[in-house]
């Protein structure tokens, strides 16, 4: 568990980032990694002197089984309410089955990451700009998925959980990969909107945190 600023953590799960913030009112958790994970999260929170017992919400970025494949058991051992977009909520809940994949790696990579339990939301986000919790700005950034929400946390000149709709790598943002991306174009709007605003760190679901007026990769990724 590595802190990014004063009372946010990141958690290297995997291939996947898992984030924690210590607040006034309990541990929040932004997404939960691959099926499986709750212990490394637990360890993970004994390491900075926190347990489950304190977590009290979870912010889901988008229903991605690298991303919500823990939800249903940290949901269950720690009351915590799931706060996520409406948009999503058909495939958190298990109305929408997962895509079957095609393919003999896709097969595999499937097999590896194991099955997603589904699991209730408990508050939607269903206005961009709206506070889910105090201090956290929950913003709409479609393209990698329907109902794909970063987050904006009020600390340390502003931290961006931009989950999936950009990645990092050495220092660079960029889009996400179009691969795995249901809109491409979306996405690149949503990237510079996020380019946009002003915040100083930057976390992802997938590479390191970038810091110092970190807004300016992300007007670079968007330049070109």
């Amino acid at each position: 568990m590595r802190e990014v600023v004063d009372g946010v953590f990141e958690l290297r799960v995997g291939y996947v980032n898992v984030h924690v913030v210590v607040t006034d009112d309990g541990v929040v958790l932004i997404d939960t990694g691959l099926p499986g994970r709750s212990p490394l999260i637990e360890r993970g929170l004994k390491g900075i002197r926190r347990s489950l017992g304190e977590v009290t919400a979870i912010l889901v970025t988008h229903h991605h089984p690298d991303h919500v494949g823990s939800l249903a058991a940290l949901r269950e051992q720690t009351g915590a309410r799931v706060i996520a977009h409406a948009a999503e909520v058909p495939w958190i809940g298990g109305h929408i089955p997962p895509v079957q994949p095609t393919g003999v790696l896709a097969k595999l990579a499937a097999r590896l990451i194991g099955t997603v339990q589904p699991t209730k939301v408990d508050q939607l986000i269903t206005a961009d700009g709206s506070e889910p919790l105090p201090g956290f700005t929950a913003l709409h950034t479609p393209g990698h998925t329907r109902g794909h929400v970063s987050f904006l946390l009020d600390r340390a000149g502003g931290v961006l959980f931009a989950g999936d709709a950009a990645g990092s790598s050495r220092g660079r943002v960029s889009a996400p990969p179009r691969a795995v991306t249901a809109d491409p174009v979306r996405a690149g709007e949503s990237l510079a909107r996020l380019a946009e605003l002003e915040f100083d760190h930057a976390v992802f679901g997938h590479g390191g945190a970038v810091s110092g007026l970190a807004v300016e990769a992300f007007r670079k990724a968007v330049a070109g």
